[in-house]
Order: C-alpha cells, then sequence, then structure tokens
C-alpha cells in the first residue's frame, strides 16, 4: 500500500471502523493506473498505482484498489478518467459500423475536405477512412440549411439497410443526414426503424451526438462514437460488474473532454465525449489547486509514462477547442484545449536513420516498460536515462511494488551510448534534454505561437515524470517558478474527486449581428438554458447547484471559423457582443478590423457543482523548523557530478528553501532542484521551486 496521508501531514492506515463514505478517483494511463481515496469527513488521502492492464483496463483497477486494502463497499462517489476510446480509436480497433447517409453524400467521410496530411509527399494515399465506402447506404431524403423538407425521409430504404444489417449482426450504425443539427426529426424517425430491426445494436444519430454545423466534422465524429462505442459498453459493463463484486455500488462517474463528468450509461451512449478524459482531470485538479492556492495563471505540465498533456489557464481559467482531433479523426465535441506530445518517462531513445538521436513517440508502455523495471525492456527510455542521472533513485518504487534496476538501465543506455560514440552520462543526459525539448515545443505551441509569454505563468508539473524535469522546461522557456502540486503522481486521479458533472449544448444559427434581434438572441439560449436546467435537475441537482455559462460561435462575414465569445445569460445589447467579439479576436490575432460580424452557433454549459475535497494546509505543528536532510547521492548536471542533498517531501520544512542542488523524493516521483533553484514547501503542501537571480 502507497503512503496514507492528510495533505501537510502523515497519518496511520484508515481505521474501517470508523469511517462512513469515502471518495474513488481513478485515472487510467498508458504505463500506470492511479487511484486517490478521500475521507470527506477527516480529510485522509490514500494513494494507490499500479502498472495498466490494457487487455482489460477494469483489472488494473481493481489491482489498484486491492494495494490500497480498503473496503470498496465504502465507495458512494467513484470519478473515472478512461483511455479506452481514445485507445480504441488509435488502435483502430473498434467495431464493424455501419453509417446512413443522405443520398448522394456517402463520400464526405471518405473526401473529409480534401485536406493533404503530407504536404511534401506527391506520393501520399489519403488516411484510411473509418467505415468503408460500402457501409455506407444511402437514405433518399434532404432538408435544407433551415430544417425545411426538400425530399421526404424514404423509410422503406431506412428498412431495406436495417434489415441487411440485422442478418450481418451489426455492432453499431451512425446515421448522419445533411442539416440535421436544424431539425432531428429524420435522423430520430430512421434510428426508431434501425433500434427496432437490431435492437442489441448501438445507434447513433448526428443531431445528439453534435448538433451543429460543418457535415464533414460531425459526421467523422458521430461515426468515431458508434466505433468505440461497443468495445466501451464491454468496458464500463465489465467495470461494474468487477466493483460490484467486491461491494460497491456506487454509480461510476466518467470524466469528459470538456472537463466535467457524466455518468457511465451517458458515456456508453456517447463515448466520443470521453476522449480526452484523463488529461481533462489534470487540468480540473491544477485549475482546482491553482485558486485556493493564489496561482491563477499556469501552465500546465502532466508529463506520464506514454506522453505529455499542456494546457493554459490565464486569470484560473482554460480554454475550449472544437477543433480536436484523435489520430487522424476529426473530433468536434467541446473539449479542454489541451496540446498533447509523445513524451514521457517510458518513451524510447533510438538513433534513427540518417543519424538522429530520437526519443518518442514510441514508448515501451506498462509492458514490458522501461529497462529498469526489469520486465524484460532492453530499449532505453527517458526513465532509464533519470536512473542513470541519479535523479531517481534504484531503491525508488514506481507503484505496483516495481523497483528500479540501476544496472539495467545504465545497459540500456550503454548500449545506444556505443552507437552514438557519446559517454554514459552524456547520453543520459542528451535523452533527458530531447524530452524536454518535444515537451518545451509543446507549450510552445499554446502559449507564444498565440502571443503569449510564458514568462507571465507559473510551470505547475505533476504526472509521475512531471517533477523531475519541471525546472528543466522552465529553463527552456525562461518560466521563473515552478510548482508541484501535492500526490504529484496521482494528480489527475485527485482531479475526479475535484470535478462538477458538465452537459454541453449547442445549436447553429447563423446571422449578422447588426442584423440580429437581442430578443432572438434570449430566445434561444432560454431554449438551451431550460434544457440545462432541466437535465440537471433529473441528475439531483437544484437551483443552488447549478451553474449556466453561455457563449456565441463568431466570425467576420466571408470568414470560415469561428471564436469563442462568452456572453451573459442577462446580456441586453447587441454591440458589447460585437466589441467582445473584436477583443478576442484582437488578442488572438493583433488586430480587430471594423467590418461586419455574424453568429453562428449558440452554446451552453450546463454544471452540476459538486461537493468538493479539502486540501488543508500543512500542520507546522507536526513539522520541524528545518528540513531533515537524512541522505545525499550523487546526481549529473551538465555532465558534472554534484552531490545532492535528499529531502523526503513528507519531512519538509514549512517555508524553509533549500537550495538546489536537491533531490526531493515522495510515492512514485521526485523532484528535482538543480543547482540555481530554490525549493520550498509552501501553502496546501505544495513545493513551489524559484530561480536564483
Amino acid at each position: 500500500m502507497d503512503e496514507v496521508y492528510k495533505v501537510g501531514r502523515l497519518l496511520v492506515p484508515f481505521n474501517m471502523g470508523e469511517i462512513a463514505l469515502l471518495w474513488l478517483g481513478i485515472d487510467v494511463g498508458g504505463t500506470f493506473t492511479d487511484l486517490v481515496v478521500y475521507d470527506p469527513e477527516s480529510g485522509r488521502i490514500s494513494l494507490g498505482k499500479v502498472p495498466s492492464t490494457p487487455e482489460d483496463q477494469s483489472k488494473g483497477i481493481l489491482d489498484g484498489i486491492a494495494s490500497i486494502g480498503i473496503d470498496a463497499s465504502l465507495f458512494v462517489r467513484v470519478g473515472h478518467g478512461s483511455t479506452v476510446a481514445t485507445n480504441t480509436a488509435l488502435e483502430r480497433s473498434g467495431a464493424d459500423i455501419a453509417v446512413l447517409v443522405t443520398a448522394g453524400h456517402r463520400d464526405i467521410l471518405i473526401t473529409g475536405r480534401g485536406n493533404r496530411t503530407l504536404m511534401y509527399n506527391i506520393k501520399a494515399t489519403a488516411p484510411t477512412p473509418i467505415v468503408a465506402r460500402d457501409r455506407c447506404f444511402q437514405i433518399p431524403e434532404r432538408l435544407d440549411v433551415t430544417g425545411q423538407v426538400v425530399t421526404p425521409l424514404d423509410l422503406g430504404a431506412v428498412e431495406a439497410a436495417a434489415n441487411k444489417l440485422a442478418q450481418e449482426n451489426c455492432e453499431a450504425v451512425a446515421i448522419c443526414f445533411l442539416h440535421s443539427y436544424a431539425n432531428p426529426a429524420h435522423e430520430e424517425a430512421a434510428a426508431n426503424v434501425v433500434r427496432n430491426a437490431l435492437p442489441d445494436a448501438i445507434v447513433t444519430t448526428s443531431s445528439d451526438v453534435l448538433p451543429e454545423y460543418r457535415e464533414h466534422e460531425r459526421f467523422s465524429t458521430t461515426a468515431l462514437s458508434a466505433y468505440v462505442a461497443p468495445r466501451m459498453r464491454r468496458y464500463l459493463s465489465s467495470l461494474r460488474g468487477r466493483l460490484a463484486d467486491t461491494g460497491c455500488t456506487s454509480e461510476v462517474a466518467i470524466m469528459t473532454s470538456s472537463g466535467g463528468t457524466l455518468p457511465d450509461r451517458q458515456i456508453e451512449k456517447l463515448p466520443v465525449l470521453s476522449m480526452l478524459s484523463g488529461p481533462a482531470a489534470g487540468v480540473i485538479a491544477a485549475q482546482f489547486l491553482g485558486k485556493i492556492a493564489g496561482y491563477p495563471n499556469i501552465i500546465t505540465c502532466d508529463m506520464g509514462g506514454t506522453s505529455t498533456d499542456v494546457c493554459l489557464m490565464r486569470n484560473g481559467a482554460y480554454t475550449m477547442s472544437s477543433a480536436g482531433k484523435v489520430g487522424i479523426y476529426p473530433v468536434k465535441s467541446q473539449q479542454i484545449d489541451i496540446n498533447t506530445v509523445g513524451a514521457g518517462g517510458g518513451s524510447i531513445a533510438s538513433y534513427e536513420a540518417g543519424q538522429q538521436l530520437k526519443v518518442g513517440p514510441r514508448s515501451a508502455g506498462a509492458v514490458p516498460g522501461p529497462a529498469c523495471y526489469g520486465r524484460g525492456g532492453d530499449e532505453p527510455t527517458v526513465t532509464d536515462a533519470n536512473v542513470v542521472l541519479g535523479c531517481l533513485a534504484t531503491q525508488s518504487s514506481t507503484g505496483g511494488g516495481l523497483k528500479l534496476d540501476g544496472e539495467l538501465a545504465a545497459a540500456a543506455v550503454d548500449r545506444l551510448a556505443g552507437e552514438v560514440g557519446l559517454n554514459r552520462y552524456a547520453m543520459a543526459e542528451g535523452i533527458a534534454r530531447i524530452a524536454v525539448v518535444n515537451m518545451t515545443a509543446a507549450i510552445k505551441e499554446i502559449s507564444v505561437m498565440r502571443g503569449l509569454d510564458p514568462r507571465d505563468f507559473t510551470l505547475m508539473s505533476y504526472g509521475g515524470a512531471g517533477p523531475l524535469h519541471g525546472t528543466a522546461i522552465a529553463d527552456e522557456l525562461g518560466i521563473s517558478t515552478v510548482l508541484v502540486p501535492p500526490m504529484p503522481a496521482n494528480f489527475s486521479a485527485f482531479g475526479l474527486l475535484s470535478a462538477d458533472v458538465r452537459r454541453d449544448f449547442v445549436r447553429t444559427h447563423v446571422s449578422a449581428t447588426q442584423e440580429t434581434d437581442m430578443a432572438d438572441i434570449k430566445r434561444v439560449l432560454k431554449t438551451l438554458t431550460d434544457t440545462g436546467e432541466a437535465e440537471l435537475r433529473a441528475a439531483g441537482f437544484d437551483t443552488g447547484a447549478q451553474r449556466l455559462e453561455a457563449s456565441l460561435d463568431m466570425r467576420y462575414i466571408g470568414q470560415a471559423f469561428e471564436l469563442s465569445v462568452p456572453i451573459s445569460l442577462y446580456e441586453t445589447s447587441i454591440d458589447t457582443i460585437d466589441e467582445d467579439f473584436r477583443k478576442i479576436y484582437a488578442a488572438r490575432y493583433g488586430s480587430a478590423p471594423e467590418s461586419g460580424s455574424e453568429i453562428v452557433s449558440y452554446r451552453l454549459a450546463a454544471w452540476g457543482v459538486t461537493d468538493k475535497p479539502v486540501l488543508a494546509p500543512p500542520d507546522p505543528d507536526g513539522r520541524s523548523r528545518e528540513p531533515n536532510s537524512a541522505a545525499s547521492r550523487t546526481v549529473v548536471f551538465g555532465g558534472i557530478e554534484h552531490e545532492a542533498a535528499v529531502h523526503k517531501r513528507a519531512a519538509l520544512a514549512i517555508d524553509y528553501p533549500v537550495d538546489g542542488p536537491a533531490i526531493i523524493e515522495e510515492p512514485s516521483t521526485a523532484t528535482v532542484v538543480p543547482p540555481g533553484w530554490t525549493i520550498r514547501l509552501a501553502s496546501h503542501d505544495c513545493l513551489v521551486l524559484e530561480r536564483a537571480s
């Protein structure tokens, strides 16, 4: 069992006789499955980390619960970040689906927008579509852009297609008709016919998944949702069964890409909403901690075993995007604007053809893992490099009882060093440096490339490998302060306990702002708010526990893409809306012309506000006034061996600065403090690293 603690104070394990209820957060990553158990009565927290089980993620979750040693019947609130939908799409291991489309438009999913994915390769072939052309059934029907019927729906054609699919035992069907965002009647009628013919199949309509315009993106998102749905349904059914066998009867809330949670049975119907589940949970945790600890402007850096996810927050708020992708597939549903790069602790270093040293995106994953895990891996990874450099101790545990083997790590690094012609330490530092450059590039995409200076932000570094590289990333970007949150290796799992329920609603209706009456805007928003409030009430949230946020997708007339403009539900002026749009446009692109603008879509985020965990400040009475340095070890910085003090995080004194070089150790990770940096334990058990100037 990993450490059990109240933030800022080491405590004894849970006493089962004293606990009435518990909250459980589960984040399944590509390498490890992280768990956080929270007792709202005492504030005590227990952490678990075990290797992920890609063949069935629910097995790893049960292994994690068993490792903590807590009776699962005590869990009354369970939050889960899942990678099942994402992995299914990336691995192309989803269902053999069929799609019903408007006659004459069967190739929308294949031709897309005609973009070249490899700009300079004249022999490049188009990506393989998610559904074969002969699985796209053309149905005579047609609506115009306002939703008026041009060609009535041919129910006979729908029945014929459904009967054929029933004979083939089709697992999932997506129904994608033109302009169904304006009028879903044809899709709903077709769905009823298909459900009658295929009662066990998952039937998905584009008006349910994404009721907004842009046919290719809407069709692709809907087809992708159908593609991953059968596997997601099997997984969630297995998870519910395994949890029930342990005595847990709580509903499982799945983190969505938009930063809120939804019940698992709703995710079964719309699994595409969970595509960025784990990274979104980390951002929510960072937002929660940033607000209470006084850090409103943050760049998050979540470095796990397989990848690194970065996000930027200004004034405590992150931005949303509807232009995401999973692999080659567009996903237009609302999602936190997270940038992901294939750089993690398990990223493999290799000497590519043309004498190029490369780190990632190929990963050692959970099996076999880095060479130092001793599970059969023999290629050098970022984790192996950190072991060689002394940043990770060979007696450290990565979770699940895995001990790091320094000899295996050195042997893997030495093999690559021989190919490249470097010594061991230079090779290890080169691996770490390339990984840092990859992560830095991802951060620049969400900051520098958008006119924002990363030096104006605090870097919050977490994940199992994040604290090891936080200062190196900060040095590359010129950032002077790095924040390492409590329980960094399990921080995304903690985010699942601080997340609210969220449901997004959208309606497309294009109109020039100066030709739009404010009463029309209020009418559309009221329709959305009535729907949102009703859904939240049905989920058990009364008016006092509801939060509604409206926005408009706007652009200049003649442009093809929009920006999101927040709007008050009580707004009374079209001119104010126009002015807000120009401010946002100028902030993004540097200037804003005075030409006419238009509203494209109306959006509403409906939040059901949940109880939050309490992160108590460190207890001064439980800490000594000066840190206790129990040991030291040799750590390499810049090719030079340094004797670095080694501190246990749980024993650090409050607000007592520790100068680098130093290593701060805790369960499943370590924070590296290089020469020229200082670290101290601050409020809410945060580690604050500052560059000496």
